[in-house]
């Protein structure tokens, strides 16, 4: 089958520099892992140039099995297929590989070339460096950028006439380590005019390595493409890098964020990774919201909260230092301050869960009130039923969990405790200070406590003095 463009993505390093675990496509990144971003806005540009026509390759080395098991879990819809590079011999020698292993990757007009550690590349820039290419019949294309610091990087020299070349750091002179364009590690080539030249692409020079910007010379067809922004470009090679593209991810999405109508009190100290959030919602700083959740409409999240893979409705409340994680809350639900709620919590609209309390693996209907020091796990509770301060579920035998049915309209007094597994109908009312071991009829009263003795002037038997 005959492509329009293909994508090899180099991802062989191991990172040794960020001292993680993990081969380096996999370093962490806003929940994700490095190597989501460049591929998934590959797949974007793709998708618009392209569309079916495309193809995606991925050049692995270190940790290859970890590497290719993430790849293949998380893009299932994707046909991705992968080339071994043994030995990181260089840029030149990973792209050699590509097309050694790859059948497809010689069947693609032209060939986009990224590296996995770029994870704030957009598919804009890679769709311009497309048409770029395109439009103007080159054979290859390079994205460049301008730094006030250029050490690291290496240097774009112009020629005069046509074409260019690239200096690497190490193999600079002092007049090229001026030059302050330099290049980014991204391009576009046509898939011809590579294998024209890779394979005759040496290792003369400092680093002993086979440098894919080898296939940019003066006189060749091809042109350097220089980005304003440089942000873009940025590698990350060690966590303080990591740290500081995580930083310019959160302000690029709180900034689109904003552009929709969500209003941040701090952005500085707000942590967000998604851009799934409704207009006219308020967020308070110090609040952490994972790449996973969804937040809807007219939403205020209070200070401290911290919001994992979980749901939220329009006209939700949120109060201070709460901590959800894989739940949902339903519309004008109000949650905290201080409330823990853990994975299958399901509020109703209009609950009301208030602090100090927590929620595990429950369903909520419409109205339901707990709203003070409680525990409400493996239950399911029917709507504008009341609990009182202090209620407990005891879910828990010492082997099995087992659940709790309570039905709407009910009201249980503080202090009083389910012995799962138990049902307690509609409209009944459970005294203060009971342990309920049985299960209760509709409409039904229970009161489980021993009858108070009071024994007059007793008291000083028991008061201690100083």
């Amino acid at each position: 089958m005959k492509y329009e463009v293909g994508t090899v993505i180099l991802s062989a390093g191991a990172g040794t520099r960020m001292n993680l675990s993990l081969p380096k496509p996999l370093a962490p990144f806003l929940g994700k892992c490095l190597v989501d971003y460049p591929l998934s806005q590959s797949i974007k540009m793709m998708n618009i140039v392209a569309k079916e026509k495309s193809f995606t390759g991925l050049v692995t080395g270190h940790g290859k099995e970890l590497v290719e098991d993430y790849i293949n879990e998380n893009y299932k819809n994707h046909k991705i297929s992968y080339a071994f590079q043994a030995e990181q011999l260089g840029t030149a020698h990973a792209l050699k590989c590509y097309f050694d292993q790859i059948e497809d990757a010689r069947n693609c007009e032209y060939t986009l070339v990224m590296c996995a550690d770029t994870p704030l590349i957009e598919s804009d820039s890679l769709e311009l460096l497309y048409n770029e290419i395109k439009s103007n019949n080159l054979d290859g294309v390079a994205a460049t950028f301008k730094v006030d610091n250029p050490k690291g990087y290496g240097r774009i020299i112009r020629s005069k006439s046509k074409g260019f070349h690239i200096v690497e750091e190490k193999d600079a002179n002092e007049e090229e380590r001026q030059v302050l364009e330099v290049n980014s590690g991204m391009y576009v080539l046509k898939t011809s005019f590579i294998l024209d030249h890779l394979y005759s692409i040496g290792s003369e020079n400092k680093s002993g390595e086979f440098y894919l910007t080898d296939l940019f010379k003066d006189d060749f067809n091809v042109s350097p493409i220089l980005f304003e922004n440089p942000s873009s470009f940025i590698g990350v090679n060690n966590l303080e890098q990591l740290e500081r593209s995580e930083i310019l991810m959160r302000k690029r999405i709180i900034s689109s964020l904003r552009e929709k109508g969500v209003r941040f009190v701090d952005s500085r100290h707000t942590y967000v990774n998604t851009d799934n959030i409704g207009e006219r919602t308020f967020i308070h700083p110090n609040v952490s919201i994972d790449h996973q959740s969804i937040i809807g409409k007219n939403v205020t999240i209070e200070p401290g909260s911290i919001i994992i893979n979980s749901t939220i409705e329009d006209g939700v409340t949120v109060k201070a230092y709460s901590h959800l994680e894989e739940v949902t809350l339903r519309s004008k639900s109000v949650v905290g301050p201080y409330a823990r709620l853990r994975p299958g919590a399901d509020i109703g609209e209009e609950s009301k869960i208030g602090n100090f309390v927590e929620i595990k693996k429950s369903k909520l209907d419409r109205g339901v009130k707990v709203s003070h020091l409680s525990y409400v796990g493996d239950a399911e509770i029917g709507e504008e039923t009341n609990i009182g301060c202090g209620f407990i579920t005891c879910n828990y035998d010492g082997a099995n969990k087992h659940k709790t049915k309570i039905g709407k309209k009910s009201f249980i007094g503080s202090d009083s405790q389910t012995i799962a597994p138990v049902n307690i109908g509609d409209e009944c009312f459970v005294a203060s200070g009971s342990t309920v071991t049985h299960d209760m009829n509709d409409g039904s009263f229970a009161i489980s406590r021993s009858k108070q003795v009071t024994k007059e002037a007793m008291a000083k038997r028991f008061l201690k003095s100083k």
